[in-house]
């Protein structure tokens, strides 16, 4: 079984993707995922996905450039199924460690949840932007999405920032370079997360990059489950909250 670390639901038309509960509970169904982290930015339609189905989890997604956002955020936390929070400076238009953005932290710190910041992307998505928050917030649980994402730079300063701060996780959605993968379980251990970024990458694809990464079996299961289970479950042996 695999926990999904990315996954969206909703509409949208900028990538011509789309993808309803329905859908989501048959990929979740085909691919033996026992648990996906669930964002869109429409918070209620990810509210509504998780009450509707028993594998999706809920993170917050987070604009700053929103009156009362941080009010919002906790308001969603305290729904037992939401786990966390996303950010994307890049569609949203803000840099990540803008003050506007620090409230938030604090309360993702106080509560002990993560954080995952879409990576790979300038202007304000590039790992050493994101890195500013993370000095910043050193207790801060920060995982950068899509770990660098397609340009090998910026692939090679995520998994940089990730051996230089122990509380940086790195998802590999949509990153194409499965040897990357190994590399990054070598530098960061146990922090590395499976992502499929569904609907906008197929998750058997993003699976299939990290079977053949050259990972042995322990660490190809550590990144497809075990690692999501222990940040965001605290626990060895289910997906359960």
């Amino acid at each position: 079984m695999t926990i999904d670390a990315h996954m969206h639901v909703g509409d949208f038309p900028m990538f011509n993707v789309r993808l309803d509960p329905g859908g989501l509970a048959e990929l979740f169904r085909r691919h033996e995922i026992a648990a996906g982290m669930v964002f869109c930015p429409d918070n209620e339609l990810t509210r509504r996905t998780v009450d509707e189905l028993d594998p999706a989890y809920g993170f917050f997604w987070a604009n700053p450039r929103q009156p009362g956002f941080v009010e919002q955020a906790a308001a969603y936390l305290d729904h037992p199924k939401f786990l966390g929070v996303k950010m994307h400076p890049l569609l949203d238009g803000y840099h990540p460690n803008d003050p506007a953005v620090h409230p938030l932290i604090e309360l993702l710190v106080e509560r002990d949840l993560p954080v995952l910041i879409h990576c790979g992307h300038p202007i304000f998505t590039l790992p050493w932007s994101i890195e500013e928050l993370i000095v910043t917030y050193p207790a801060a649980k920060v995982i950068l999405g899509h770990m660098g994402h397609g340009n090998i730079v910026y692939i090679n300063a995520a998994i940089d920032v990730a051996a230089r701060h122990p509380n940086v996780y790195l998802e590999t959605s949509g990153m194409p370079m499965h040897s990357k993968i190994a590399e990054a379980v070598q530098r960061a251990g146990n922090r590395v997360l499976y992502g499929s970024d569904a609907p906008f990458h197929d998750p058997a694809v993003e699976m299939l990059k990290v079977r053949v990464s050259g990972l042995d079996d322990a660490g190809v299961h550590a990144v497809l489950h075990g690692n999501a289970r222990r940040l965001f479950f605290g626990t060895e042996t289910d997906a359960q909250r």
